[in-house]
């Protein structure tokens, strides 16, 4: 049996596509693209065609588009820069309790700045309301930042709403949106949804990692975190990592169309679902309606990071909530309501195009020998 890879939302394999491309640029086309010889040129042409890629598949400018090292990164420079560039018109901020931490952490420090920041809590589902956005808004609210899916449990959270909470609230706020889980998986045009700043990451979607971007809409004006020698328009300046950048966009494009991409994931979160609600003690965590490429469920009263390790022996990979949470208690799961217990023993799945339901049978069959072995009872 060869290795079953469940975890995603972490990190994906890289596609061969951009394998060969980030290759081709690290051993041929290896100039500075801010260089003014041939070499350079080059270079800087390939490091468009990637920004056109991406622009293209979000149906934005690509001068809207921003690289950075990764969502982390470009959460940061949103976050921030939006906040210092709005601070004299209110110091008041909306965002939501199951923030990613690179969203959650800023938000802290802008706390100690002196703004105000509300956050919005989800149901034990995990999931947000519409009429929680129009409430917390008012005409103070300089930002909201929302994430479009969330990370650990996949609620799909609703971004349509804020713009028009902003318009009733008469408020000036810039809308960010934590795009990373989101992106290449569900359909997202920023101009519609009338997102100001948003972002993206390429190791989510079989792109390299190191890289990633932010979009932000013409017009708006955001405070930059570092200085140096102008590159990304001063926004983001250091000198660009152009193979991973290439591999960025040749990820994007190598994305299949979402119609089929939706229609093959949902069919394996049936699937899973199915096979799980078959096993005694186990409770999904993740709503109905989550984004079919994540299921969250807990595994009775056997710990995560205990299960996590015997399904690795057999190499079987998932996560114990979120990467970034180092095996701590989810804070997700705990906003969300749920016991101790149910928090302790859950356990993400998250799929990708390369998995498939032979996977799901073997996984599932792997669980339950971990149950048997792990609490010395038969299920």
């Amino acid at each position: 049996m060869g290795e079953i890879y469940f975890d995603n939302s972490s990190t994906t394999m890289v596609c061969r596509e951009a394998a060969s491309r980030i290759m081709d640029m690290l051993t041929n086309n290896y100039g500075n693209p801010s260089s003014l010889h041939t070499k350079g040129f080059k270079a800087e042409q390939e490091q468009n065609s990637a920004r056109n890629e991406i622009a293209s598949f979000l149906n934005v400018y690509p001068e809207e588009i921003y690289f950075t090292s990764g969502g982390t990164e470009s959460n940061n420079l949103a976050i921030f820069g939006a906040a210092h560039a709005m601070r004299k018109r209110g110091n008041h901020i909306v965002t939501t309790a199951i923030e990613h931490p690179s969203v959650l952490n800023v938000m802290k420090q802008l706390e100690k700045e002196g703004f105000i920041v509300t956050y919005l809590k989800p149901d034990s589902s995990g999931k947000i309301y519409p009429e929680q956005i129009f409430k917390a808004v008012n005409p103070r609210t300089i930002l909201v930042s929302m994430m479009y899916v969330n990370n650990e449990v996949g609620s799909i959270l609703p971004i349509e709403a804020v713009s028009s909470a902003i318009s009733a609230a008469r408020s000036p706020a810039l809308f960010h949106v934590d795009a990373v889980q989101a992106f290449g998986k569900l359909p997202i045009n920023p101009k519609k949804l009338k997102i100001d700043l948003m972002s993206i990451s390429s190791h989510k979607i079989h792109g390299p990692k190191g890289v990633g971007a932010l979009y932000i809409r013409k017009g708006v004006h955001i405070v930059p975190r570092t200085y140096g020698g102008g590159q990304e328009k001063d926004i983001r300046p250091g000198t660009e990592a152009v193979p991973m950048i290439v591999g960025f966009g040749a990820a994007v494009k190598a994305l299949p169309s979402f119609d089929i991409e939706l229609k093959e994931m949902k069919k394996l979160n049936a699937y899973c679902r199915q096979k799980l609600g078959e096993i005694e003690d186990i409770k999904i965590n993740s709503p109905e309606d989550a984004l079919p490429y994540i299921i969250n469920f807990s595994a009775g009263d056997v710990r995560a990071e205990t299960m996590l390790h015997f399904l690795s022996s057999k190499e079987i990979y998932v996560s114990s909530g979120s990467a970034c949470s180092k095996g701590k208690a989810s804070y997700v799961l705990t906003s969300m309501g749920l016991t101790k217990q149910r928090i302790a023993s859950s356990l993400r799945i998250s799929f990708s195009r390369f998995n498939n339901l032979e996977d799901v049978d073997v996984f599932i069959d792997t669980l339950k020998d971990g149950l048997i072995e792990i609490t010395k009872r038969p299920i």
